[in-house]
């Protein structure tokens, strides 16, 4: 059973979404009843619902709204990963309310959709250290290029958990870059990261990838990282771009048939219950 650590769901009734506007095929609502047929059906028994980059004054409301997703009965949702914003001089009390919620798993601030100097700034790296020695983890979602500072914040703050998601963004329909591929290679240094294994079909070709297209990207992450270090996420509906979540939990069954049943059960789900004490 796969325990998905990366599910969006979207409520345009509920929540603002700016960036839905361009978002194509995705500006739509995404509602959980969807995804949960499919996750039902495909083997997924367990998930964490990732902050989807709503309005600001919308942030906690986020939360909010899917924690009564999660109590509906039968709900797969077992927390959250809320949106944040360091680089805000009100940060510390939203990171006191929400210490006190033991439903918040971990924070995540999109930084390739801001200048790449905003992570450099004081005030988002001392309001980032204020997550050491908490339950909280930290995602971080960066292109290729940007690797470098999300190591400059992760040698900052040995003490935080930290998730790189989507296998650190690759252009797959391109190929291997090397700045992806050294990039990745030289993060995975740093104990206090996990790589999650996620996104990728989005960044295929969706009319012509196959499961080899993907297998360099996959294989290099799990290569760097180890297999006490993955995790796996749907990247729903994101992933809908390049098949849905059923080509993907399939593409995932492939990718790792030769692996054995221990290294299956830490990446499918053991990884994420230990990371997030669940």
């Amino acid at each position: 059973m796969l325990f998905d650590t990366h599910l969006h769901v979207v409520d345009r009734a509920k929540l603002n979404y700016p960036w839905l506007a361009g978002a194509g095929a995705l500006n739509r609502d995404s509602l959980y009843e969807e995804y949960a047929r499919d996750a039902h059906r495909a083997g997924i028994s367990d998930t964490l619902h990732m902050e989807v980059d709503v309005a600001p004054e919308d942030i906690e409301a986020e939360t909010a709204y899917i924690k009564e997703l999660s109590r509906q009965p039968g709900s797969l949702i077992r927390g959250a990963i809320a949106s944040c914003r360091p680089e805000e001089d009100g940060f510390p009390a939203y990171l006191d309310r929400v210490l006190a919620d033991p439903f918040v798993k971990g924070f995540r601030r999109v930084l390739h959709v801001v200048p790449d100097d905003l992570s450099e700034g004081a005030l988002f790296r001392e309001n980032l250290k204020r997550l050491a020695g908490t339950r909280l983890t930290f995602d971080f979602c960066v292109l290729p290029h940007q690797i470098q500072k999300a190591i400059a914040l992760v040698d900052l703050n040995p003490g935080i958990q930290f998730i790189l998601d989507h296998c650190g963004v690759p252009a797959v329909k391109d190929g291997v870059s090397e700045i992806w591929k050294s990039g990745m290679t030289e993060i995975a240094k740093r104990p206090n990261v996990t790589v999650k294994i996620s996104g990728v079909v989005a960044y295929a070709d969706p009319e012509s990838w196959t499961v080899e297209t993907l297998r360099p990207f996959v294989e290099h992450s799990i290569q760097s990282f180890g297999w006490d270090r993955v995790v796996w996420g749907s990247d729903w509906p994101v992933c809908t771009l390049g098949g849905g979540l059923t080509t993907w939990i399939a593409a995932t069954h492939a990718l790792t048939s030769g692996c054995s049943a221990d290294e299956r059960a830490r990446f499918y789900n053991g990884n994420a219950k230990r990371i997030w004490k669940l």
